[in-house]
């Protein structure tokens, strides 16, 4: 067993210049997030498995898809894929971090799973005419990589920052993250401003852009980050893959003494769900619902990136002076009125859409920076990474019951308005059981220092 580190034993100068580099991961990973995964994925392969079916992309298409025996409507195909992959997410994440926790090298696995990511993402590019399983297959495995990255990525801000610096770093990282997304945003809406004539290719030109931005910046904590060597991690018989395994069933045979932070996930569990079906449907709804073109929906997710890099830092100043539980509360109020708004906006009506997005976007990036933070501070010494995999499980693997939630309401009414109203109440049930956590308690049953503000 190693001896515990803590962040605050680096020297200040190097642990802000490990921070610098760490945030860029955010502003890497970003451009893949909004250009592909929220703005063009969905509304693309939904069209190519429309010209699977029906022969073009234009108009409704009733015609199903055969996928493994079962006839699934192109309309349903994007949600129910990314229900797979969340659901297998749920899986392969905890390995992950229960590797990553022996490892000690935690900076390579970060650039490893991000360059693979990045060479599913670019596979997209490839993906024409009709041939939807490409692109569904694509996209899942971008999705698997993304997260298994941010599984390391989240569990490196422990060892980087001490207990009163993570609001403000995990802030920051989110708000670069923004900014990278923005950026892209702005050159590929220009892209499919000059090739209007061909909008599939358009597309597809953009997403490899993505892919990219996501390998090329991904070099930035590469080089900046450092490998540290594991520490509090018992000693397991058998090999590294079998030892992860084995570390994985101890924590959870184990987790009954960390209540708080079972709770906190089972909490998050809940609101990320809404928070993340946001982000999947967003451009669907967009342009299946309210009829909108891709240059509208590109206008707003670039608001939502805009807003939420001020959003993002605003929250974390606040958390700063009322803590991070505090203000993670109050942002689940917001999201329910923004929900309420989205269900109101009307067909073709540009500005209520906007002004949507905006809101989105003031709560987005705080809701998350936040809810990372906080839940930092209730992760015992030495197995950041596995229970950051439990994180992002909640985060990626299970939502899938929101995409879930859009996928049958419009198989079964045809709208995918109805399933907006469902997710009021993954926040409600989110915000109810995040009321209930004891912060203090928490950080006290995992062994952390106590922050000023709590």
């Amino acid at each position: 067993m190693s001896a515990v580190s803590t962040a605050s034993q680096i020297d200040p100068v190097e642990r802000r210049r490990e921070q610098r580099g760490w945030y860029w991961y955010d502003f890497a990973n970003s451009a893949f997030v909004t250009t592909t995964a929220t703005v063009l994925a969905g509304p693309y392969i939904t069209s190519v498995a429309k010209t699977a079916a029906c022969g073009t992309s234009e108009g409704d298409c009733d015609v199903p898809l055969t996928v493994l025996g079962l006839s699934v409507s192109p309309g349903a195909l994007y949600f129910y894929a990314i229900t797979i992959t969340t659901i297998l997410s749920a899986f392969i994440l905890p390995v992950v971090g229960a590797f990553a926790d022996r490892s000690g090298t935690k900076k390579r696995l970060l650039a490893g799973f991000a360059w693979a990511g990045s060479f599913f993402a670019a596979l997209l590019f490839f993906v024409s005419g009709g041939n939807w399983l490409l692109g569904v297959l694509a996209m899942m495995g971008a999705s698997l990589c993304l997260g298994a990255s941010l599984v390391v990525y989240d569990a490196i801000l422990i060892e980087i920052a001490t207990p009163d610096e993570r609001d403000g770093v995990s802030s920051r990282g989110w708000a670069l993250g923004y900014v990278g997304g923005a950026l892209l945003l702005v050159i590929n809406l220009a892209l499919l401003t000059v090739m209007k004539d061909d909008q599939g290719l358009a597309a597809r030109i953009c997403m490899l852009t993505a892919a990219a931005w996501w390998a090329g910046f991904t070099f930035v904590p590469f080089v900046r980050l450092r490998n540290r060597p594991p520490v509090n991690v018992e000693k397991l018989d058998g090999g590294a893959l079998g030892r992860s395994f084995g570390q994985l069933w101890h924590t959870l045979q184990h987790a009954r003494a960390y209540p708080m932070t079972l709770l906190f996930l089972v909490a998050y569990l809940f609101f990320n769900d809404g928070v993340q079906t946001v982000i999947y449907a967003s451009s669907v709804y967009g342009s299946e619902e309210l009829g909108f073109e891709t240059d509208v929906l590109f206008i707003a997710i670039l608001t939502v990136q805009i807003v939420a890099i001020f959003g993002a830092l605003l929250l974390g100043r606040l958390a700063g002076r009322f803590g991070a539980k505090r203000v993670v509360l109050g942002s689940l109020v917001a999201w329910m009125f923004v929900i309420a708004g989205g269900y109101l906006v009307p067909e073709n009506a540009m500005v209520p859409f906007i002004l949507l997005a905006a809101s989105i976007g003031l709560v987005l990036g705080g809701t998350q920076a936040l809810s990372r933070s906080l839940f930092s501070q209730l992760i015992p010494r030495g197995r950041e990474a596995e229970y950051f995999s439990l994180y992002q499980a909640m985060e990626r693997g299970t939502s899938w019951l929101g995409t879930l939630a859009f996928g049958l309401a419009f198989t079964i009414f045809g709208s995918y308005r109805i399933a907006i109203v469902l997710l009021v109440v993954f926040f409600v049930v989110g915000g109810i059981l995040l009321s209930r956590v004891d912060v203090k308690r928490g950080i006290r049953e995992a062994g952390n220092e106590m922050p000023a503000v709590v």
